[in-house]
């Protein structure tokens, strides 16, 4: 009896103190999150036609939410000032840029 509550007691100490596989680190700086698993490849299904004009296609994308990856489908947007282009998010290095838009 005391064999196996000891050995419980190890495997409830070995999972407490195991390391995560989860990494993340926020840097607001450069627009980019530490992100320790690249996202799932992009699919994206159709492109609806153009609502009018001045609208940029804003492709679909995967961004960090908590310890995983969400996907956001692609969108119709007006860009904020004249002239303006979208810079899509993108997975670096264990880094991830987040999209945002460009002179």
């Amino acid at each position: 009896m005391k064999t196996k509550l000891l050995a419980l007691v190890f495997l409830a100490a070995g999972s407490v103190l195991a390391g995560p596989r989860f990494y993340a680190e926020a840097g607001f700086g450069d627009g980019y999150v530490a992100f320790g698993a690249a996202p799932p490849p992009v699919l994206e299904r159709y492109r609806p036609s153009c609502p009018g004009p001045g609208y940029a296609w804003i492709g679909g994308y995967y961004y960090p939410r908590g310890e995983r990856y969400v996907y956001r489908s692609g969108y119709w947007g007006r860009p904020p000032y004249p002239r303006s282009y979208w810079v899509a998010p993108r997975y670096e290095r264990g880094r991830y840029y987040y999209g945002h838009w460009r002179r």
